[in-house]
């Protein structure tokens, strides 16, 4: 008996060593890259978990208060999950006043915005023929756009003023359409002429000066802007294309996103012989007004376009949305921050330590910690089975797709990273979970902020870290 409990003892205490020696080896490889010479200039936050075993793996300044980026859509999607559910409607609605008599509707038109953030043309085509099934061949009276349900704010607190022309910088509004931006395509044109320029979807809503030339010299730099500096919607094409370039494109935002919806109405109005004027006004519903049709997308199919390609404006409605279901009419951004702190305490920590002022991470006043970001996915995971499937699969995943679809296609770690990127000029970060060659599953965050040029070094820095986590036996 004594013999069968020293060889039990002796068991346990290899078990023991092993762990021990594995786990400092684990440490060892992940300090010597968070200490190399590059990161003495800038700043590096790791905390990485097991969630199979229950157990912390490794941590490095994880309670440094750094900019998340688009990591911020981390605590969004989070909330959202939890606070709106798969199930939440993101609804855009027509509605009509006044009688229809003679295929003639003597009232008015209105179109309700409900925060859609992947509202299309397409959509809004559908939504046409709802109202031309009614028999409706005219509109005596006005098109209208309800945009009450958030405050008239376009922008998040902190973003900067230079974004703009960029889709990711996108006007809000509760009526989006085409994620409030257009394509401009464009390709060379005949020697000396200027190039052929393109934009989808056509509309008399913005116009093009197009001042470029195709030569057979390099010449000026080619550009497509829009003149954004003094707020309209007059696209600007110039300098050099030569002769023998390639086709491509360029999306870009547009001022009064609104406005542009209620434009594009009006234009499918007609197109579908349904004769408006082409008049934008926003105006509350009436009370009276008689319900058309009303397109319904759950927030179960935005939170992956929203994590999948990082979108800000889908990440930004999210956040309205959890104001106005919990806060009412208009939604503003600080109430639906309220939800996120919310999110922050029901896994263990205090709100007050950290600051928030968007969904998208797009505000550089946002402040964050790798052991905050870790906190809620690995709380997601503990706490609410079903709601961590759906985060986990809406996560880009390493070498596949989404913004990870160019990264870890080389590594044994590729395909089973399922994590969120962030970019900001000097910043990117990366969350979510792993699954190991030994059929663990982790959680981790890694934030990097303060360096200087391209942040593809940085990138292959977290792809390390991800290599080195993967193969702990």
């Amino acid at each position: 008996m004594k013999r069968m409990a020293m060889v039990l003892f002796l068991m346990i205490q290899t078990c023991y060593v092993f762990a021990q020696t594995e786990s400092d080896y684990v440490k060892a490889k992940l300090d010597s890259l968070v200490n190399v010479d590059y990161f003495k200039t800038c700043l590096v936050s790791v905390d990485a978990y097991d969630l199979t075993t229950n157990t912390p793996i490794y941590s490095a300044n994880e309670k440094y208060l750094l900019t998340p980026a688009s990591n911020e859509k981390v605590l969004t999607t989070a909330a959202g999950l939890l606070f709106l559910g798969e199930n939440y409607n993101f609804s855009t609605s027509v509605y009509y006043t006044g009688q229809i008599k003679d295929s003639v509707c003597s009232g008015d038109l209105y179109f309700v915005g409900g925060m859609d953030p992947d509202f299309t043309s397409a959509d809004l085509s559908f939504m046409v023929k709802k109202v031309k099934e009614l028999g409706i061949n005219k509109i005596a009276g006005n098109v209208y756009g309800d945009v009450s349900a958030m405050d008239s704010v376009f922008w998040g607190a902190g973003w900067m003023w230079d974004d703009d022309p960029s889709m990711d910088f996108p006007y809000l509004s509760p009526l989006i359409i085409n994620d409030a931006s257009v394509k401009i395509s464009y390709q060379p044109g005949e020697l000396g002429k200027a190039p052929i320029v393109e934009v989808t979807p056509k509309s008399s809503y913005y116009s093009i000066e197009n001042n470029a030339i195709t030569s057979s010299e390099k010449g000026k730099r080619f550009f497509v802007t829009r003149d954004w500096l003094n707020r309209n919607n007059k696209f600007i094409v110039g300098g050099n294309m030569k002769v023998d370039s390639e086709p491509d494109y360029e999306t870009i935002n547009l001022y009064n996103s609104a406005a542009y919806f209620l434009t594009l109405a009006c234009e499918e109005l007609n197109a579908q012989g349904i004769k408006v004027p082409i008049i934008v006004k926003t105006k509350a519903l009436p009370i009276e007004a008689e319900h058309i049709y009303t397109f319904d997308r759950p927030f179960g199919q935005v939170i992956v376009n929203l994590n999948k390609t990082s979108d800000n404006l889908s990440a930004e409605m999210t956040l309205r949305a959890m104001a106005l279901k919990y806060y009412g009419k208009p939604a503003l951004a600080e109430n639906g921050v309220k939800l996120i702190d919310s999110l922050i305490v029901l896994s263990g920590k205090n709100p007050n330590n950290y600051s928030i002022v968007d969904g998208s991470g797009v505000s550089r006043y946002n402040l964050l910690s790798a052991e905050l970001l870790n906190g809620v996915v690995k709380y997601i995971y503990q706490n609410n089975p079903d709601l961590f499937k759906i985060l986990y699969n809406s996560f880009p995943v390493g070498g596949v797709d989404g913004t990870l679809r160019s990264r870890m296609k080389n590594k044994t770690v590729f395909s089973n990273v399922h994590a969120k990127t962030g970019t900001l000029s000097g910043v990117s970060s990366l969350t979510g979970y792993m699954n190991t060659k030994n059929g663990h599953i982790l959680s981790f965050s890694i934030i990097t902020q303060n360096f200087v040029g391209s942040a593809s070094k940085v990138r292959t820095f977290q792809d390390e870290i991800c290599e080195i986590l993967f193969n702990i036996n």
